[in-house]
């Protein structure tokens, strides 16, 4: 079995040394990008959630809207009938005395 000169193991060692720093930087860059891309994700998540909350406050408003002009059409039509009965009241009271 052939060993190597000592300033071969030497360099041989150096290399390993140099390839290991280098993978273990690789990989902790690589968490750290995934852990921006979990982080981003859970604030995605939050923003829906927030954005369907404003939605259904959003639709709650348009419902309550629309009853209102609803309501508002019902007493405008009651207005014009009462409007109507008074002008023929004003207009048919001489003919009735």
């Amino acid at each position: 079995m052939a060993t190597g000169t000592p300033d071969s193991q030497a360099r041989f060692g150096q290399s390993v040394k140099g390839l290991l720093t280098e993978k273990v930087n690789t990989c902790g860059t690589d968490v750290i990008a995934l852990t921006k891309q979990v982080l981003k994700g859970s604030r995605s998540s939050e923003l829906l959630g927030q954005a369907a909350r404003n939605m259904v406050l959003q639709e709650d408003a348009i419902l309550h809207s629309e009853d209102s002009l609803r309501k508002m059409a019902i007493i405008t039509t009651h207005l014009q009938y009462q409007l109507l009965h008074f002008l023929m009241f004003i207009f048919l009271f001489p003919f009735l005395i």
